[in-house]
């Protein structure tokens, strides 16, 4: 993924991933209040499926939509793009940023560590 995405078509792979598959519909019902038109939502998708991110099976003369990117993989390229922006490229950098802002006890950092690592086994 080259681009980040917009916050609408964020919206669009959360509604997808949401529902695994979806019509246009579907994805418009899917969308909060305000809801955005139809047609806007449907340009949105072309894009997205032009970056590769979503495809589609066709039935009949309807498409329905499937995401391509998976929001695992989502939420890693924007949190590494991230640490990369305003951290330095540094994790460490950015855990302790927020360990300061949030006033987070290390002793909750090291039991994440420890089931993290032993979940890894």
């Amino acid at each position: 993924m080259k681009k980040h995405l917009n916050r609408n078509e964020e919206t669009v792979m959360r509604v997808l991933w949401k529902l695994d598959k979806a019509f246009l519909k579907e994805i418009v019902d899917g969308f909060p209040d305000p809801k955005l038109p139809s047609t806007t939502i449907a340009s949105m998708i072309k894009k997205l499926e032009l970056m590769g991110l979503i495809s589609h099976k066709t039935y009949n003369k309807s498409h329905q939509y499937f995401p391509v990117l998976k929001e695992e993989e989502y939420k890693h390229i924007e949190l590494r793009n991230m640490v990369n922006t305003y951290f330095n490229s540094s994790l460490s950098e950015m855990v302790s940023f927020f360990m300061k802002k949030e006033n987070t006890d290390l002793s909750e950092l090291e039991k994440l560590y420890k089931e993290i690592k032993s979940k890894n086994k």
